[in-house]
């Protein structure tokens, strides 16, 4: 796997929002993983970006406005067959509800911790990619 460049999709409406969210998950979440990242600050672009390029990941700002990151993960489940894994940062613990509503394939909390960031986002990466060769 470490051979392959991962996408990974930041969105927040805040610019210091989406730069916490590059650092937690730095270049390297993970020995065998490299991310490059792209971003978004809003609805449109995210959804563009999405549609135009092979995103691996997602990592959406729940608290962002006017389109929160829920409700984007929400969208592109609900649209895509091939949807990348998601994971919306969120502000309560209280709102995972929503989140798994939505069908997100996992949480994290501001502030964001780096190793728990870094596990999570490699755990969905490489689920992502077991999932590829499954398919191949």
């Amino acid at each position: 796997m470490s051979d392959r460049l991962h996408t990974v999709l930041l969105y927040s409406d805040d610019p210091e929002v989406r730069n916490r969210m590059r650092l937690a998950v730095g270049t390297r979440p993970a020995a065998d993983l490299t991310v490059e990242f792209v971003e978004a600050a809003t609805y449109d672009e995210c959804i563009r970006l999405v549609d135009e390029y092979e995103i691996d990941l997602l990592l959406l700002d729940g608290e962002a406005t006017p389109a929160g990151g829920i409700g984007i993960a929400r969208q592109i489940k609900d649209e895509r067959d091939d949807a990348p894994p998601t994971c919306v940062v969120i502000a309560r613990a209280a709102d995972r509800w929503l989140a798994a509503y939505a069908q997100v394939d996992a949480t994290l909390l501001h502030p964001l911790d780096p190793v728990t960031t870094g596990q999570t986002v490699a755990g969905l990466l490489r689920a992502r990619a077991a999932g590829a060769r499954a398919l191949t």
